[in-house]
């Protein structure tokens, strides 16, 4: 997984350079990641998935394999990152124990990281990210494997992470917003997440950092709903799908007494 930037011209993209490249290399065609988000000071985050096959070095931090790196935007390393200092592992490690994180985003008005992660056969995971946090995969899970068997007898232990949600059965988390907005005043500070299993988006309720109930909502578009942001109009739009011919669609939801 790599991460490159750009200058675009309106025409082609000029002045390529890489920022970021996850090591090792892996053989295995899922669970990359790469998803990101920008902090306050302009460094950035990166998710790198688990790989697939290669789960148990999300507990490695020698390797990049289910983690959250963190570079400034010319790709070097912060010099207060967590682990800059330890031989035992790579620079630009700034959380582990992801398996395939789907969104990651920063919300200002909580000064607070959230993150979506699929877990296996259950166990997607709402987080709260923060910098020397072990996430526990696959330690710890909600989930098991997709064969129906135990991945880890334990969904807690000492020094590793809850997830603020999870779901069983999973609902594939994908795209993430914080509605931050006064079109749709009772939803200002919520989340919302979409569904790549459900075809719907799920509303987490929220109070500051804590999360309350759910709602269901939108699954009249009946289709895999990918992203989810919220517009400077305060609108939110939702990326679906389609039938996977290149016929997806931007669908935008707006309050109908604004």
């Amino acid at each position: 997984m790599r991460v490159i930037r750009g200058r675009f011209d309106g025409a082609d993209l000029q002045d390529v350079e890489t920022v970021f490249e996850a090591a090792p290399s892996k053989d295995t065609a899922v669970h990359y990641g790469g998803r990101m988000t920008f902090l306050p000071d302009n460094t950035l985050l990166v998710a790198v998935g688990d790989g697939f096959d290669y789960r148990e070095d999300a507990q490695n931090r020698a390797n990049h394999y289910g983690t959250i790196v963190r570079v400034s935007e010319a790709g070097k390393v912060p010099a207060d990152n967590p682990y800059v200092d330890d031989p035992a592992a790579l620079p630009e490690v700034w959380s582990y124990g992801h398996r395939n994180a789907q969104s990651i985003i920063y919300d200002a008005g909580t000064d607070t990281v959230f993150q979506t992660e699929h877990g296996p056969r259950g166990g997607d995971e709402l987080n709260i990210l923060e910098p020397a946090k072990n996430y526990g995969w696959p330690a710890i899970t909600y989930g098991i494997d997709y064969s129906g068997l135990r991945i880890s007898p334990y969904t807690s232990h000492e020094g590793m992470e809850q997830p603020l949600e999870y779901w069983d059965p999973s609902f594939g988390p994908s795209g993430m917003t914080v509605y931050r907005g006064r079109a749709f005043p009772t939803w200002d500070g919520d989340i919302f997440m979409t569904s790549l299993v459900f075809n719907h988006v799920v509303r987490v309720e929220m109070d500051g950092r804590v999360s309350g109930s759910q709602q269901i909502l939108f699954d009249e578009i009946g289709e895999r709903l990918r992203d989810i942001r919220t517009g400077p109009d305060e609108a939110l739009y939702i990326l679906s799908e389609g039938t996977g011919a290149g016929d997806g669609r931007v669908w935008r939801v707006r309050a109908t007494n604004r």
